[in-house]
């Protein structure tokens, strides 16, 4: 079996090794066991589930939460040979009924379907039916209560085992710490389950965490010196703040969109179709968006806000450089996050055990924010992963913060909030130690207190910093329910007697060093000049390529093909299986069009890729005048069916040749062939339309005439209107 697990992940999925974990998680649902796989972000996890559904017998049921990313998954599967398909409520009766049917006739290797949806009586009776070859369930953590992701249809999976006690299960999460997989086990039964847990290590993202001075300023010089051509994401708290945030990026000259539950259902897909789809699109948001997504060549993860744990930051951080590139995780914070995170878990519905919980991981949050050493390992040891004491990759690394001793600066703090009668904020405070003459501190009588003036030697935002960390590390605690004022906690009592120093972290201006390295982070791809031409129009063969079909270009091939299509010039079909991610099914559909990309190309400097093409239109219009065949034609000049189709198209919009010369003459096809062929082109209203979709054409006609047949009667019917 792994003889045949090599030849599919070579055949199918164009990959000539299988990474870290996969071949051995493979082997364990293939033999029919059961396994529990944590992967980082762009690990490979899907393989593991699509794999062995290729080499089992019957149907592999995929359960994952992310219907409007289900199209997608789909049309990614499809892209490489694989009958896929989906059920969730966004398809009519119909639709549903076909796919049903598919599943009964056995004409599907892949389903995914909502967990709402499995869980139905008609499904499961469904499932009974047929032969099934395994269940994968997706995003496994959200099956726990108390992660940030759960969802209440994932405690019901437990059927899976009941019902169906032979099928392999696999469950799958990205991010989970001891006791989410504790959950996990016992919630989904997989006390059975080989457990698989991989590195959490995300080398190629650099980790870099600021306070917050005036953050949409910070948010801007970070997109403009970094990433200004860059696809991201910006994460807030509100849904007001996604809104405010994405309208002034827009304004500034950004492609911003808007994502948050409050937006209609329309409008959130659409703004997604967008972001998979299109370059340089910045998607501003709450953490409603973002799990599933599968676009490569997100570069960088901005968060406004703090989020409320390393398990929250861990997930949405990892979406960003998917593709092994360059990437960068910033955030900035303040007190005023950790003030209304507190408060909006103190109102939230959970019980004592669950806000307990809550607050240790907000309180780990913080942590990491206050680190003054390696921030990735922090992180990785977190989730008991093991690191070296220094990665090279985060701010803390490349410029080590600077440390002071703020012991007798925490002492003024600490009494200025104990004289203050411990009910007051971070603002007010500063004032007093400040000696600020203003309302609020002739109403309270706040220039008598002893500490009123005392820290002069610090400014307003100094202070501010030395509040956050004495919160941060737990010397003193927000009263949520007291509007934000600041308590004493009992670790601040030796503090201020004097029994102990602190060393507090200073906070420093961006350096000429810090911007040499941040702006060293966005160098995504190392590209020689000499080849900038070949890379340019590799991206936008994969573009026409992707818009004809209307999926995402990573969807036909990933910036890592291109780059070794780059490397390598294939100009065969044997040379272009070599590349990593071209398997045989991409290799019969874009091979050639990428061959011919790089064959003009390579012809040199002395002839452009349009007069390349021009004189290989002539030729061939030179062999059809002399009565060649289809068949000859393509062997005298050697090109592929598809490469003469695309040339016979374009001479009959040009109007070098008539379309019934090429229709009936060359390809042979009958007046039925040809007006069903026109019925499904003309079935579209944007026929003349740079957009139209041969896909959508070839559907209608279940595939029966390939793709070059198609363009030459589209060519046929513009030129005869």
């Amino acid at each position: 079996m792994t003889n045949n697990a090599q030849t599919v992940l070579e055949k199918t999925f164009g990959y000539a090794h299988f990474r870290g974990d996969q071949q051995a998680i493979i082997g364990e649902i293939i033999e029919g066991r059961d396994a529990l796989v944590l992967m980082p972000t762009g690990g490979g996890k899907s393989l593991c589930y699509q794999l062995p559904a290729l080499l089992r017998p019957g149907v592999a049921i995929v359960i994952s939460p992310l219907i409007a990313l289900m199209q997608d998954q789909v049309d990614a599967l499809t892209q490489l040979g694989v009958r896929a398909g989906f059920l969730n409520s966004t398809l009519d009766y119909q639709r549903q009924q076909e796919i049903e049917q598919q599943l009964i006739n056995g004409d599907l290797d892949l389903l995914y379907v909502a967990p709402e949806r499995l869980i139905q009586p008609a499904t499961l009776a469904l499932f009974e039916r047929i032969n099934l070859a395994l269940f994968a369930i997706d995003e496994a953590h959200c099956v726990s209560q108390w992660g940030h992701d759960f969802r209440a249809d994932y405690l019901q999976l437990s059927l899976l085992h009941e019902r169906f006690p032979h099928i392999p299960r696999i469950a799958l999460t990205a991010t989970a710490d001891q006791r989410t997989r504790e959950e996990i086990i016992s919630r989904l039964q997989l006390s059975e389950a080989r457990h698989f847990i991989s590195r959490f290590d995300r080398p190629n993202i650099q980790y870099r965490i600021a306070t917050k001075q005036n953050p949409r300023q910070q948010l801007l010089r970070f997109l403009r010196r970094e990433h200004e051509h860059d696809s991201g994401i910006v994460y807030c708290l509100s849904r007001k703040k996604v809104e405010a945030i994405a309208e002034w990026l827009c304004e500034e000259g950004f492609k911003a969109l808007p994502y948050h539950a409050g937006i209609s259902a329309e409008q959130r897909q659409e703004n997604q179709r967008r972001f998979l789809r299109e370059e340089k699109v910045v998607i501003v948001a709450t953490i409603a968006f973002g799990m599933g997504i599968d676009k490569p060549d997100v570069r960088f993860i901005a968060h406004l806000d703090l989020p409320k744990s390393l398990e929250a930051y861990y997930q949405e951080t990892g979406r960003a450089g998917r593709d092994g590139q360059p990437a960068t995780a910033w955030m900035v914070y303040g007190l005023q996050d950790v003030i209304k995170l507190r408060q909006m878990l103190d109102d939230s519905n959970g019980n004592d055990e669950h806000k307990r919980i809550e607050r240790h991981r907000l309180d780990a949050m913080l942590g990491l924010c206050e680190i003054t050493s390696c921030r990735r390992h922090a992180l990785l040891h977190y989730f008991g992963d093991e690191a070296p004491e220094q990665c090279g990759n985060c701010d803390s690394c490349l410029t080590p913060p600077e440390l002071w001793d703020g012991t007798v600066a925490a002492q003024k703090a600490l009494s200025t909030v104990y004289r203050t009668e411990q009910r007051f904020g971070v603002n007010h405070l500063v004032d007093v130690l400040l000696g600020k003459d203003n309302d609020r501190m002739t109403q309270f009588g706040h220039q008598q207190v002893s500490t009123y003036g005392i820290g002069k030697e610090l400014d307003a935002n100094q202070w501010r910093s030395v509040f956050r960390q004495l919160v941060a590390r737990g010397f003193l605690s927000v009263d949520v329910s007291g509007f934000g004022g600041l308590r004493l906690a009992e670790k601040a009592r030796p503090l201020l007697r004097g029994e102990e120093t602190i060393s507090l972290r200073r906070e420093a201006k961006e350096s000429a060093n810090q911007k040499s390295s941040q702006r060293k982070a966005r160098n995504k791809h190392d590209i020689a000049e000499e080849d900038k031409a070949l890379w340019e129009a590799l991206r936008q063969c994969r573009k026409e390529l992707a818009d004809e079909q209307s999926v995402p270009p990573y969807v036909i091939f990933h910036d890592a093909t291109l780059m070794e299509m780059l490397s390598h010039r294939p100009l065969d079909g044997q040379q272009m299986l070599g590349i990593s991610g071209v398997g045989a099914a991409k290799m019969e559909r874009y091979g050639d069009a990428f061959i011919e990309v790089i064959r003009e190309h390579e012809q040199g400097p002395g002839q452009s890729p349009q007069q390349s093409q021009e004189n290989e239109q002539h030729e061939v219009l030179a062999l059809c005048r002399a009565g060649m065949s289809a068949g000859q034609i393509t062997q005298q000049r050697g090109l592929s069916e598809q490469q003469l189709y695309h040339h016979l198209a374009k001479l009959i919009e040009e109007g070098s040749l008539e379309g019934d010369e090429v229709l009936s003459g060359l390809a042979e096809l009958s007046a039925s062939d040809i007006a069903n062929i026109e019925d499904a082109l003309l079935a579209q209203d944007d026929l003349a339309e740079q957009r139209f979709s041969y896909r959508a054409s070839s559907e209608l006609l279940d595939g029966a005439y390939s793709k070059g047949i198609l363009q030459c009667v589209r060519a046929a019917i513009l030129a005869s209107s």
